[in-house]
């Protein structure tokens, strides 16, 4: 039987002590800094204000507890990969995208070395990531994804052919890949829970069970009280449509994972997938996969892409169609997995600007700061937008302030019902041009998938 909800997979497979809950907030209250989302992004901004300025009062703020929403729930995807990054070529020049991509590789390594300095375990492996091709159509999108990818300075990356690929992971259909070392799994939960606990020893103030209603210049308003601070920082993802006047600053976006059982060892013996190393593939309605520390594969895709009105779930529950889309896609990468158990299956929202553009931004004229529109790359990038938000408001003029995606502005997303109406065509524009592609064997992308892109403008 599979469980369905439940948060999550990693909450229901967490063996780390568990968490008594945060008091909420009862009264009003001040802060210096006051930050909205107790996840990702607003613990390691919590982390590193409090590192660089012990003296701060920094409070967080969260609905429901850490890690509740994107943070608890992703793919466990520590990587290198930045929504937008051609764009801001585009916009800010090469050197100044390259910049940013170099810094989202060091961004790997600074999470691990963060997470052993204090001490979480989460099950950190770096394996790197494979990007795999498994049609013609993909393959040439390969290529073109790897010399780019050369062009932004990844010397270490390297290129597969097809019996390479499955030498290294027996993937049915493989064609090609592209590995790059600046990638690893982890355990999404561990990791958000042990940074809690680091910003707890710290000094910062958590309260959860305390939803932000309003965002306005030097205050956050919740149903229990008022924190004044000089800056108050947004950092909640694909719930800020939730806020007082936020419904279309970003799109939130459902993503959905399934988990197998744990496999044998000579089910393992026949996959490969030694380094463990997180998988994608060329697809456009595209999967990401780990090895699971237990041995299990977590596969995920985006399901039912989005819900009418910019709704969240509330207790990670995804569609049994999706579950069954995701079983078929599992075992189409891996046939011998026909009739494995399907142990969990979840669901939750990322953040989607309207130009698919990660930012971070700070207007030190009202206070108010933000981070996020991630497109699903969160886990690292959030780090990156911490230390960026870090220097913001201390007034650090450093390398990341300079970077392209600093104070980047985008227009919002249309109204309903031509937002929901757009990307549900959108989508199904996608997994129409993954059929054709697959079914004709044809080496170039569609000029449907062409015109989605177009419309939705992700390129």
């Amino acid at each position: 039987m599979t469980i369905n909800g439940g948060i999550s997979f990693w909450y229901a497979t967490d063996t780390t002590a568990p968490q008594p809950a945060r008091a909420p907030l009862t009264r009003d209250a001040t802060a210096d800094v006051v930050i909205v989302g107790g996840g990702y992004t607003g613990l390691w901004t919590a982390y590193y204000l409090k590192t660089s300025a012990p003296d701060l009062r920094v409070t967080v703020l969260e609905q429901k507890f850490c890690g509740y929403g994107a943070s608890g729930r992703n793919g466990g995807w520590l990587y290198n990969g930045i929504a937008g990054r051609d764009r801001y070529a585009e916009l800010h020049g090469h050197q100044a995208a390259l910049r940013l991509q170099h810094a989202m590789n060091d961004t790997v390594t600074e999470v691990i070395d963060v997470a052993a300095k204090e001490r979480i375990e989460a099950d950190i492996h770096r394996g790197g990531v494979l990007e795999v091709a498994r049609s013609p159509a993909q393959l040439t999108r390969l290529r073109a994804f790897h010399t780019a990818e050369l062009g932004f300075g990844e010397t270490d990356r390297e290129f597969h052919d097809a019996p390479a690929t499955r030498a290294r992971v027996d993937i049915a259909d493989a064609v090609g890949s592209s590995w790059t070392p600046h990638g690893a799994r982890i355990h999404p939960l561990k990791l958000v829970k042990g940074l809690a606990a680091a910003c707890e020893r710290l000094g910062v103030v958590i309260h959860e069970s305390t939803p932000v209603t309003e965002i306005a210049p030097r205050r956050a308003v919740t149903p229990y009280g008022t924190v004044r601070a000089p800056f108050v920082l947004r950092c909640t993802e694909g719930f800020t449509a939730a806020l007082k006047g936020q419904k279309r600053t970003w799109l939130p976006m459902n993503s959905s994972m399934i988990a197998t059982a744990p496999l044998p060892a000579e089910v393992w013996a026949s996959l490969g997938w030694s380094g463990r190393e997180v998988i994608g593939d060329m697809a456009h309605a595209y999967m990401y996969a780990q090895r699971t520390a237990d041995d299990r594969i977590a596969i995920g895709g985006r399901g039912v892409p989005y819900r009418y009105g910019s709704r969240t779930d509330h207790d990670g529950r995804t569609q049994p169609a999706t579950i069954t889309a995701l079983t078929s896609l599992l075992t189409s990468f891996f046939p011998q997995l026909t009739g494995t158990e399907i142990t969990h299956a979840w669901s939750g929202v990322l953040g989607v600007p309207r130009d698919w553009c990660a930012t971070v931004s700070l207007d030190r004229t009202t206070g108010l700061g933000l981070a996020g529109g991630y497109v699903g790359s969160g886990v690292a990038t959030a780090n990156l937008a911490a230390r960026t938000l870090r220097d913001l408001v201390l007034e650090n003029l450093t390398d990341l302030t300079s970077l392209p995606w600093v104070n980047h502005r985008v227009r919002r997303w249309e109204p309903e019902p031509f937002r929901w109406l757009g990307v549900q065509a959108l989508y199904a524009a996608y997994r129409e041009a993954d059929r054709q592609e697959t079914a004709t064997h044809r080496p170039t992308t569609t000029p449907l998938a062409h015109l989605a892109n177009r419309i939705s403008g992700r390129h």
